[in-house]
């Protein structure tokens, strides 16, 4: 039986990072089912680097999310990957003002920097395509080449050992006092794999996968519910060059607009709560895209729009109630030692992949 330090399940941006972080100091196998990393949630997503502008003062989020934006920056400029430090605009409409006070006041409570009221006036002379009453300026959102990002991650891990299983499923944990004992699906067939720390980092799988770890206590299984996230493409060019993102919503950030790296423009994603994985995307939803472009872009011509890819958000509800933050349980949460899961890790996930490979090496 083949017997490691650690093994990650799930080669997204997330278990790559980690991979990356670990490697020089231990023996790591990194599983992922699919035939290549990064096949779901780390790319269907709108490659934004986030500022940590929304999310509660003390959060996982909040605090992940500023320290992997200043890590992922630095990171990009070292090893040449493509993204841009090309700011964002968060905008507000007549009766919308104290909404987008309180956004700004969340953020600099969490200790976002870079954030900047924009007037009217302002906007007119910037932005003269832009319907707002107000905007605030997050001069340190940007974009990232996410495939590049991953091959990177990737390429390191390798670099320093760590050993990447492409189309291997892990099928059943065992949890035992000193170590786990994994049951693989592979090309060539089952075997078993013994480890003594184990990280869960399986995106949409995470929380499904502890259905299946025997001896996890069953009430530290979350619900996961998913959220299909739309994106329509703007053929032509597009009206900006910034990010622009209307005031958030309960479930997501609204129906924004994102510009690539080679400067096409994009919306999305919605929030349409799906019961299976399903990344068609859902074109009878054009007519609210519309809607909600027309607020901060009246002029929009609608026949520009067309349906260009989907992505799933995992959502988390404990207790019945919806849980917001990222959700990392290891033996204090859960008793086991050794093990660690990273759950409903969505956005600002992709920003925040660094400083999560961070905390989880110094979690021993």
């Amino acid at each position: 039986m083949e017997q490691v330090d650690t093994v990650i399940v799930g080669a997204g941006v997330i278990g790559l990072a980690i991979a990356r972080e670990l490697a020089p100091s231990r023996s790591v196998v990194l599983l992922e089912q699919e035939s290549h990393f990064g096949e779901h949630l780390s790319s269907r997503n709108s490659e934004v680097i986030h500022a940590g502008l929304y999310y509660p003062p003390d959060s996982l989020k909040a605090r992940l999310c500023l320290r992997g934006n200043a890590l992922l920056y630095r990171y990009c400029q070292e090893k040449n990957i493509p993204y841009r430090q090309c700011g964002k605009l968060v905008v507000a409409n007549e009766g919308q003002q104290d909404t987008l006070e309180q956004l700004h006041q969340n953020a600099l409570n969490s200790g976002a920097t870079g954030l900047h009221p924009c007037s009217q006036q302002w906007l007119g002379r910037q932005e003269p395509w832009l319907h707002a009453s107000e905007a605030l300026l997050s001069e340190h959102s940007g974009i990232v080449d996410s495939h590049a990002l991953m091959q990177c991650l990737a390429a390191q891990a390798q670099a320093n050992h760590a050993l990447l299983c492409y189309r291997h499923r892990v099928r059943r944990i065992d949890c035992h006092q000193a170590h786990f004992l994994l049951l693989v699906d592979s090309d060539e067939g089952p075997f078993e794999l013994q480890c003594r720390h184990l990280i869960n980092a399986a995106g949409l799988g995470a929380a499904p996968l502890l259905q299946h770890c025997h001896g996890f206590p069953a009430d530290g299984i979350p619900e996961q519910r998913l959220a299909r996230g739309n994106y329509f493409s703007l053929a032509g060019r597009s009206p900006t060059q910034r990010l622009v993102y209307p005031l958030p919503e309960s479930d997501g950030l609204g129906i924004h607009l994102t510009v690539d790296l080679a400067g096409n423009a994009r919306f999305g994603p919605d929030v349409e709560w799906i019961a299976q994985r399903d990344y068609q995307v859902n074109a009878s939803r054009q007519p609210q895209f519309e809607n909600a472009i027309r607020r901060y872009w009246p002029s929009f011509a609608p026949q520009r729009l067309s349906p260009a890819y989907a992505g799933i958000r995992p959502k988390l509800f404990v207790n019945g109630a919806p849980w917001r933050d990222f959700l990392i349980q290891d033996e204090k949460e859960h008793g086991i030692k050794g093990m660690i899961n990273l759950l409903g890790i969505e956005s600002p996930g992709l920003t925040a992949a660094l400083a999560i490979a961070e905390d989880i090496a110094s979690r021993g």
